[in-house]
């Protein structure tokens, strides 16, 4: 945690010195009063001199108007660098995420990451304020009233020997055995949003399946072990507080007490026993204070922890330290005996992969399911690095390009189509921010999609929700590749794009980009046959390993797989 904090509070240390200047102003005019209390009562009360009385009294009023400046300033500055803390931690730990390959991201998880990024940001933020609030002035109130009540009473001040460790006797017990019930709450904090997640993602399936009781058990679970944590946290600090208030009552009977013995003998004055009365109000309340911080520095401490967990971790996939440049891109794509495991599996996915895929011509890849055919394409745009061998781009390894540089050359329509919450401009602008209107209407044309946007109100100006979920599997993937057609790129990978397609658009879509993108590498992965049977050039991919590559004439007369692969889907005659 004190990593976190010295880190991103760093630019912001003069308004930390404001601060900390104006809470310690703040603290000695507090500790001032009870003496400024005191001489009224001993030299003014006692004596009956008012305009002592009114001179001190005005005094007094001018020192608790400073500490009203200085805390409303104080409060100011503390919370505006809490905030701008808080902005920066989370922009930091986005920046971080973002860089992270899908194995980084398969480590933490979803669900955790959203929550490290949110309530976890906001544990530290909250303990920041307190401790601009109250932190700093507690120190400065114990230990000034500590000297300020042995200046009034040396004796009396014996008293403080018993209160002030058992005040922190009792703290430090409850913070040490809260401090791994925070981390639990943490942790549990990610399984309620797991869970949710899932069940809003796959609702559908859910009540497809008659599932709902199901799931609303297993979030009940999920719920229930959190809540139970935090009732747990939650009865330990409930402790605390009447600990602390029969302590500090306690503490004010045995002040009085023996302060009235030390008054009856002549030991002190009566106002120098109210003094001391305050002094000791403030000792207990900045240990209370403290107490309080006591209650949420452990679980922000585990949420900083959790935090640097993040910021500490190394992307796999970085971009080399002098990268290679391609000055005019033709979009060559070459795999030279390529192998690839997932981190942890028993076998390699891909076994030695070679095939070259050329400007101006598709290339299809098709197998059976679990073949390889996605991951074979994602080995292109870097998602993952090959374990041997290598891909190329114009000759030139994807490991030795800029991550952005080699992304720029690629269109991609991933399995599953995604839309953004916006408008259909806007999504098919995600392709190229500089795309003109008739650009974007020439893109839906090519991808067949021109015609049901031009029904829909607003045309590309409407509205398209979280998901692209208000428009059907078919009218997002035409949005998807209209997007990836905007960007006119070098390679086009379509990973399955048109299996939500009727055989009469999906027929239409591949002639229209044959005859508009002519000169792009086009990478098909397609499950239907028919999509990919006037492919310039076909691989076939059998557990992992190149079972054949050719035309589909070609495959038809020498590869035993792509034949059952065909028969499977046409007949005799269709195939021929």
């Amino acid at each position: 945690m004190i990593r976190l904090l010295a880190t991103y509070l760093r630019p912001y240390r003069w308004p930390l010195a404001v601060v900390i200047v104006l809470v310690t102003v703040q603290a000695l005019a507090n500790l001032y009063l009870p003496n400024l209390n005191a001489d009224i009562i001993n030299n003014g009360v006692l004596t009956g001199d008012t305009g002592y009385i009114i001179r001190t009294g005005g005094l007094m009023l001018l020192v608790t108007f400073l500490v009203g400046v200085c805390a409303v300033v104080s409060v100011y500055f503390g919370s505006r660098t809490a905030m701008a803390f808080g902005r920066d931690v989370r922009s930091a730990i986005f920046r971080k995420v973002m860089s992270f390959s899908q194995k980084e991201t398969n480590v933490f998880g979803t669900p955790s990451l959203i929550t490290r990024n949110t309530n976890d940001v906001q544990q530290v933020q909250m303990v920041l304020i307190m401790t601009f609030n109250i932190m700093i002035i507690a120190p400065i109130m114990l230990i000034g009233g500590v000297i300020m009540a042995l200046r009034e009473d040396v004796p009396l001040s014996g008293l403080l020997i018993v209160i002030v460790p058992l005040v922190a006797l009792v703290m430090g017990v409850i913070a040490t055995r809260a401090m791994p019930l925070f981390r639990s709450m943490q942790k549990r904090t990610d399984r309620v949003q797991q869970v949710m997640r899932e069940t809003l993602s796959g609702m559908r399936v859910i009540r497809a399946f008659v599932r709902t009781d199901h799931d609303e058990a297993r979030y009940d679970v999920a719920n229930r072990d959190l809540t139970d944590t935090a009732l747990r946290t939650n009865r330990l600090f409930a402790m605390m507080i009447p600990f602390l208030f029969g302590i500090m009552n306690l503490s004010t009977v045995a002040i009085v007490w023996f302060g009235g013995l030390r008054i009856d003998s002549g030991g002190m004055p009566i106002g120098n026993l109210s003094a001391f009365l305050q002094y000791v109000m403030q000792i207990l309340m900045s240990v209370m204070m403290a107490a309080l911080m006591f209650v949420m520095v452990p679980r922000a401490a585990a949420s900083a922890e959790r935090i640097q967990q993040v910021l500490d971790s190394e992307a796999e996939l970085c971009d080399p330290d002098v990268p290679a440049e391609l000055p005019d891109p033709q979009g060559l794509v070459e795999f030279d005996h390529v192998q690839f495991g997932y981190p942890g599996a028993e076998e390699p996915v891909l076994c030695d992969i070679s095939f070259t895929a050329k400007p101006g011509q598709t290339t299809a890849i098709v197998g059976s399911t679990g073949a390889g055919k996605t991951t074979l394409v994602n080995l292109i745009p870097r998602f993952y690095d090959v374990t041997s061998g290598s891909v190329r781009i114009d000759g030139v390894d994807v490991r030795r390009l800029r991550q952005e540089d080699l992304w720029r050359l690629m269109g991609m329509v991933p399995q599953k189509s995604f839309l953004f919450s916006g408008t259909v401009a806007s999504n098919l602008r995600y392709g190229d921010d500089t795309a003109t209107d008739d650009e974007l209407w020439k893109a839906l044309g090519i991808a067949q999609a021109r015609e049901f946007v031009s029904e829909m109100t607003g045309g590309l100006e409407a509205e398209i929700d979280q998901g692209g979920t208000n428009v059907s599997g078919g009218q997002r993937q035409r949005l998807a590749i209209a997007r990836a057609v905007v960007r006119q790129p070098k390679v086009f990978i379509f990973d399955d794009s048109f299996s939500a397609l009727d055989f009469k658009t999906d027929q239409q879509l591949r002639a229209a980009l044959k005859h508009e993108i002519q000169g792009a590498t086009v990478i098909i992965v397609a499950q239907r046959v028919g999509t990919i049977l006037h492919a310039d050039q076909i691989v076939v991919l059998d557990g992992g390993n190149v079972a054949g590559v050719g035309t589909h004439e070609e495959l038809m007369k020498t590869c035993e797989t792509y034949k059952e692969i065909v028969y499977s889907q046409l007949s005799r005659e269709e195939a021929a």
